[in-house]
């Protein structure tokens, strides 16, 4: 692990990942943490260098990854002009064949993680592409069940429900998927972030928790016996919290994370409070995918004025939670003797 091989997915060609990509590895110590390999086209990296007035070392992957450059492995027949701003099937094609490729060396061990730039939702949907995102995605082709986890410094939110359209949110919020959730939320804080007993914070569906039933029953009916009946083992789990006042009060900095039921409820106060630099890590699967916590943001592509920090920070927490997976399992496989037994395989010897 002196430099891990990370695996890159380029995105939508049209949106502004290449070039926060490109920035990223323009600091030529970044190079000191990782070996990158992008799944695109050289081609298209070098005519992006030229864009945006960089000079990032681009090579084409012949055998095994070289240490200082861009490593980048053709998936692309060819490859595209881009289209700033511009959202087209055909984009979507070229971030899905970077995105196979990516996610096939992954599960084949070539690369040690993953970390997926920006696609669009609508122009990658195919007959190969039926999912609402890298999430389920990722979840059908790496086994296991997933957990959208977004984490910056002292702030980690989970949602019960990701990208699901609101009037469907109610009828999954089930007891079943809320202990499953929780335990994927503990699992991951305990092996990926060293958190050895987590305290977690969930919170109410409706607002203000519903209000005793007068906003809204799930709460009462639904989420607090949950969490009254079920225990998640080697964890402290607190709630349900009233969302409106959580974040504004910073009663999140008592939690090691915060479970909320949908995707504004958690994704809105993460942003503001780390717009910029927040990760959205795919917890609960067998290998490790970060990304950065925007989009492909078509406004501003090809301008050279995207902010590149939240795709360097997917970068290092890819790096570091594959670290923090390997040293526990270290910990888990290799329990120290018991002190007895080890004396009576002596006397039998």
């Amino acid at each position: 692990m002196s430099s891990p091989i990370l695996g890159i997915s380029i995105g939508d060609p049209n949106g502004i990942g290449p070039e926060v990509v490109l920035k990223t590895f323009s600091d030529s110590r970044m190079f000191d943490f990782c070996t990158p390999v992008v799944y695109a086209h050289p081609d298209f990296l070098n005519s992006q260098n030229k864009h945006f007035g960089l000079k990032v070392p681009v090579q084409t992957l012949k055998d095994r990854p070289q240490r200082g450059v861009l490593n980048v492995v053709p998936c692309w027949e060819s490859h595209p002009q881009a289209a700033y701003g511009k959202e087209t099937k055909t984009a979507g094609a070229f971030a899905l064949q970077s995105l196979t490729a990516a996610t096939q060396a992954l599960k084949e061990g070539v690369t040690q993680a993953l970390v997926t730039a920006p696609i669009n939702k609508a122009s990658i949907q195919s007959e190969a592409f039926s999912f609402p995102g890298h999430t389920d995605y990722l979840a059908h082709e790496l086994g296991g069940e997933a957990l959208m986890f977004m984490i910056h410094d002292q702030l980690r939110v989970g949602l019960l429900t990701d990208h699901v359209a609101i009037n469907e949110v109610s009828a999954l919020l089930t007891p079943k998927r809320i202990v499953n959730k929780l335990k994927l939320m503990s699992q991951s804080l305990q092996q990926d972030f060293g958190v050895r007993k987590p305290k977690i914070a969930v919170l109410g569906i409706n607002p203000h928790a519903g209000d005793h039933g007068v906003i809204g029953s799930e709460d009462d009916k639904i989420l607090s016996p949950t969490l009254a009946t079920h225990n998640i083992e080697n964890t402290l789990v607190f709630g349900p919290f009233s969302a409106d006042s959580f974040f504004g009060s910073q009663s999140y900095l008592d939690y090691d994370a915060v479970l909320a039921a949908y995707h504004d409820q958690g994704l809105v106060p993460f942003k503001t409070l780390s717009f910029g630099e927040g990760v959205n890590f795919t917890a609960g699967l067998s290998a490790v995918r970060t990304s950065p916590d925007h989009g492909t943001a078509f406004a501003i592509a090809g301008k050279g004025i995207a902010n590149h920090q939240s795709f360097q920070q997917a970068v290092f927490a890819a790096l570091d939670i594959v670290r923090k997976r390997q040293e526990h399992q270290q910990i888990t496989a290799d329990p120290l003797p018991i002190q007895g037994d080890k004396n009576r395989r002596k006397r039998d010897s």
